[in-house]
């Protein structure tokens, strides 16, 4: 038998992977406890996408269990053993504002919690492919002493340098620089999931997205840009813009073009790998522009303010460089634009608020 197993099952990523893979193996297996609802209250809660998934799927199993728990994972691990065929770890505590409330938990949740991951993969089916959805804040802030040209409706790179074709590449050193509480949490990660590739051999790779975004997003106020600005707007409920003018900008991948890289990798995977996830120079946006594209799909006049004080470390301009990943793996691309996400969110979110 070949399984999958998906970590964060019922999230954004999550919930896209059991879709793509359910297709793809004889069994998915999902894992998540629903911990977005504590850390973003009520209106986060995924308890309706895992719901949907398990009547969707015939071949979805799905499993409340906590990542950090190395008993609960174990068992589940040792039940179906070197029938895993692969690992899609996407839990995580992902709000850089929230990290700083309780660092014990956001710690344990996404670096003791990966190293449970990767050492019951290890244990239990050593040969499996592990993807671990990683973040471009292991960057840091050094994205922001990049050479930046304010414009009317965005912060952009300066024309001549290097990054400006194709966004940053997956070179820029994730040292010496302030990366929140959540972004180091997740540099121990990133880094643990290169080295089990490196150190024990194993199928590992790293994707550093940029805003993963799609319509089966539950957005909150702390985390999930594009789709609590569509809830926003549908609903009128007020919009709070932190800092650089609304000016700064953000690369957007939907959720079913970064599960298609885990499919390719999947095929073709290579030890200790790490890749940069987003949407390039091919969907991206500023807050400002974000805001004008939503206003045009809803017909709503947003209600929105500004606060002057940014979030501390946040990126003024971010647009990933996938050059690396399409290098080895050329048959892959984007399939969805900024707009055409954004719709879909719109068709979607107005069916739940």
């Amino acid at each position: 038998m070949n399984i999958a197993l998906v970590t964060g099952s019922a999230g954004l990523i999550g919930s896209e992977s059991v879709a793509f893979f359910a297709e793809k193996f004889d069994l998915v297996i999902g894992i998540d406890n629903n911990l977005r609802s504590y850390f973003f209250g009520a209106e986060a809660s995924t308890d309706w996408n895992r719901k949907g998934l398990e009547e969707k799927f015939s071949n979805y199993r799905h499993y409340k269990a906590d990542i950090r728990s190395e008993e609960e994972i174990g068992k589940i691990f040792a039940e179906y053993g070197a029938d895993i065929k692969l690992v899609v770890h996407t839990a995580a505590q992902p709000s850089h504002d929230w990290a700083a409330r309780e660092p014990f938990t956001d710690f344990t949740v996404n670096a003791n919690g990966t190293l449970v991951m990767l050492e019951s993969t290890r244990k239990y089916c050593p040969e499996a492919v592990f993807i671990f959805t990683s973040t471009n804040k292991v960057y840091g802030d050094t994205p922001n002493y990049l050479p930046l040209v304010e414009l009317e409706t965005r912060w952009e790179i300066d024309q001549n340098h290097a990054y400006f074709e194709h966004g940053i590449d997956e070179l820029m050193s994730i040292d010496h620089s302030k990366h929140s509480i959540f972004g180091a949490s997740k540099v121990a990660a990133d880094v643990m999931v290169q080295e089990y590739g490196r150190y024990f051999g194993m199928k590992t790779a790293v994707f550093r997205g940029g805003c993963l975004t799609g319509p089966n997003h539950s957005g909150a106020q702390l985390h999930g840009f594009l789709a609590y600005l569509m809830k926003c707007a549908i609903t009128g409920n007020h919009y709070t813009i932190f800092g650089y003018k609304g000016k700064q900008v953000r690369d957007n991948i939907h959720s079913w073009d970064l599960v298609n890289m885990f499919w390719h990798f999947y095929q073709n995977p290579r030890p200790g790998e790490v890749y940069n996830a987003g949407g390039g120079r091919f969907s991206n946006c500023s807050m400002q522009e974000g805001i004008t594209v939503c206003e045009e799909i809803t017909g709503n006049k947003m209600n929105f303010s500004y606060a002057d004080d940014n979030r501390s470390g946040d990126h003024i301009w971010y647009i990933s460089d996938l050059s690396k990943f399409k290098a080895h793996y050329p048959d892959w691309t984007w399939k969805y634009d900024l707009k055409t996400t954004l719709t879909q969110m719109y068709d979607n979110i107005s069916k739940r608020v």
